[in-house]
């Protein structure tokens, strides 16, 4: 994989290409606007339960385990987990569902994709250079980003970046680390904020096979009890200890010899993953979490403000584009189509300040 910056970069760095990419995302506005976009608990839910942002970071650090495990290149795993996120909408999933929604509803077919946005953010919405747009990362970092969730042949990518990232072939085996690590952190972290808040209990995640075993071990092992307040954490711990250890004790053998060039030249699916049984009991475990975590009558009503939320900025936006400010309706000006602009906008907000402009036009 070569790891050249898309524009030349004038000055000689200090830092490792890769890492240069974690850097320049770290330092963006996406990336910090992400402290204040929901995860699955709403922003304004406290201050304890994960955000985008704490998830992006929890993210990256079982990224960056896994890949030095491996002997893969870490700081390219960092870099991809730090922005796989950088384009989700406020409030969580449904509001990137509820974009998507509406957005096809008013002629957009493509609609919305939180992944492809991730990209349209650090390739040309975010701008830190006055010769072009985006943040100048390397080749394997967008590639990463743009393919880190399987399937890579997505409808919304035109002909020429199906044809510069070979949506045909894998990502990087760094890639395939931070979609599974993705999966790992949110697993156990919604565990951790639904038992926090009361929502889930640890007799709701018996169902699981894979919690019980958790569970069992902590009350045996560690000979702690569900009343203690340590015991929330220690599951949180030893869950992602055993997905961590499966993935690492089920890698195939072509990937501990001359892992990046096997990569581009394998036919079968990448057996960096989970074992059959472990991924059954994943699933399992999903299932529990999607009946009695995510569509919890609670999450419920307050994502419904957020779903109206999304619905009435964007109506509103592209009904009267000078609601807009000055700089995106300046992005119309220049040729930009008014969904995918009024999208971008959308998009690009925190939960607190969706709100902030929907109740100043009315609808609070």
């Amino acid at each position: 994989m070569q790891p050249h910056s898309r524009f030349y970069d004038f000055k000689p760095d200090f830092r490792e290409p890769f890492g240069r990419d974690r850097d320049r995302i770290i330092h963006s506005s996406s990336f910090r606007k992400l402290e204040y976009k929901t995860q699955v608990f709403p922003n304004q839910s406290g201050d304890y339960f994960r955000t985008r942002l704490t998830h992006s970071l929890e993210v990256s650090q079982i990224a960056r385990t896994l890949s030095e495990a491996l002997r893969l290149n870490a700081n390219l795993a960092e870099a991809i987990a730090l922005a796989h996120d950088l384009g989700h909408t406020p409030f969580g999933h449904c509001g990137g569902d509820e974009l998507d929604r509406v957005m096809k509803k008013y002629g957009y077919r493509c609609g919305f994709d939180h992944n492809f946005q991730s990209f349209r953010v650090v390739t040309s919405l975010e701008k830190r250079y006055q010769e072009f747009e985006g943040i100048n990362l390397t080749f394997g970092t967008l590639e990463g980003i743009l393919k880190h969730s399987y399937p890579y042949e997505k409808p919304f990518l035109n002909a020429s970046l199906r044809s510069l990232f070979k949506t045909d072939f894998h990502p990087s085996l760094e890639a395939i680390i931070v979609d599974l690590s993705d999966e790992i952190a949110y697993l156990s972290h919604d565990i951790d904020d639904g038992i926090k808040c009361g929502l889930i209990s640890f007799k709701d995640l018996k169902s699981s096979q894979l919690a019980s075993e958790v569970i069992a071990y902590i009350r045996e092992k560690e000979k702690i009890t569900q009343e203690e307040k340590i015991f929330r954490h220690r599951f949180t711990s030893r869950l992602i200890t055993l997905l961590v250890y499966d993935i690492l004790e089920n890698i195939s053998p072509f990937t501990q010899e001359s892992p990046q060039c096997a990569i581009y030249k394998a036919n079968e699916p990448v057996r960096i993953a989970h074992t059959q049984k472990m991924q059954e009991s994943i699933e399992e475990l999903k299932v529990v979490l999607l009946e009695r975590l995510y569509h919890h009558e609670e999450i419920n009503r307050k994502m419904y403000l957020g779903k109206k939320c999304i619905k009435s900025l964007y109506e509103c936006f592209c009904d009267e584009p000078s609601l807009l400010p000055k700089d995106w309706q300046e992005r119309i000006q220049n040729g930009g189509k008014i969904h995918r602009v009024c999208a971008d906008f959308i998009a690009s907000m925190s939960d607190r300040y969706a709100l902030k402009i929907y109740k100043e036009l009315g609808f609070g």
